[in-house]
């Protein structure tokens, strides 16, 4: 057991879409806790289910069958507004593709999300984080693709979220690129102790990890402690 406790945990959790008359289970009863403060990555193809997973979690989708507990409370059973006002305050999102507003600066950009923060951290401290202070009046068009991917970053952490979801994260970067970002989604973590998650087809990014969830057919297959976790420019791929 985690000395920093359980911070979600999800148990039986089935997802079932229907296809027509088909109907088609993307999670087949999946149990997984997750600690407080440590660096998970869920490993699967595409398919496997491990971005629905991430969905539910995250308060994007509701399961079939099972539970979420997140600080023992069921998001299984939230409202609409009650998972509105959950991912606004407990959970940071990171995409392979960045979603910034055009028309706004970096600071812009990233003070958009503490305005619905209950706990915000001041923007430019998280731009600071991410190493971006010298690019803070810049719009994303002048930006390169891993400068985007480091605002959407200060973005999400700029909430103070008790969890960073990170979706593929380094799908849309080069590998140099792509290994500076997880380089510093490690830092944040070590940095505010934030929750991180990232999901990946990318089987290294597990090296780097405290643990490594591997998903296979809607389930977990393995689960992996590593008790010496590589940094970022340890990994290949």
């Amino acid at each position: 057991m985690n000395p920093n406790g359980v911070l979600f945990r999800v148990e039986g959790l089935r997802k079932d879409y229907i296809m027509g008359e088909v109907i088609v289970s993307a999670l087949r009863g999946i149990d997984l806790s997750i600690y407080r403060g440590e660096f998970l990555t869920i490993i699967g193809p595409s398919g496997s289910g491990k971005s629905t997973l991430l969905n539910i979690i995250g308060g994007m989708d509701k399961p079939s069958a099972g539970k979420v507990f997140f600080e023992n409370q069921d998001l299984s059973q939230f409202t609409e507004h009650q998972l509105t006002l959950y991912r606004r305050h407990h959970i940071g999102f990171v995409f392979q593709f960045y979603n910034l507003i055009p028309n706004l600066t970096t600071r812009e950009n990233v003070e958009m999300a503490t305005e619905i923060s209950t706990r915000p951290m001041d923007p430019d401290r998280a731009l600071d984080l991410v190493g971006l202070t010298e690019r803070r009046d810049h719009f994303p068009s002048q930006l390169s693709g891993g400068e985007q991917q480091r605002v959407a970053i200060a973005r999400a952490v700029a909430k103070q979220p008790e969890i960073l979801l990170c979706d593929e994260p380094t799908g849309a970067l080069d590998y140099s690129t792509g290994k500076i970002v997880l380089a510093l989604l490690r830092e944040v973590n070590r940095k505010t102790r934030t929750t991180v998650v990232i999901i990946t087809h990318n089987a290294a990014v597990g090296g780097m990890a405290d643990r490594v969830a591997r998903i296979k057919d809607g389930g977990v297959a393995e689960l992996i402690v590593n008790e010496k976790p590589l940094e970022a420019d340890q990994i290949e791929w």
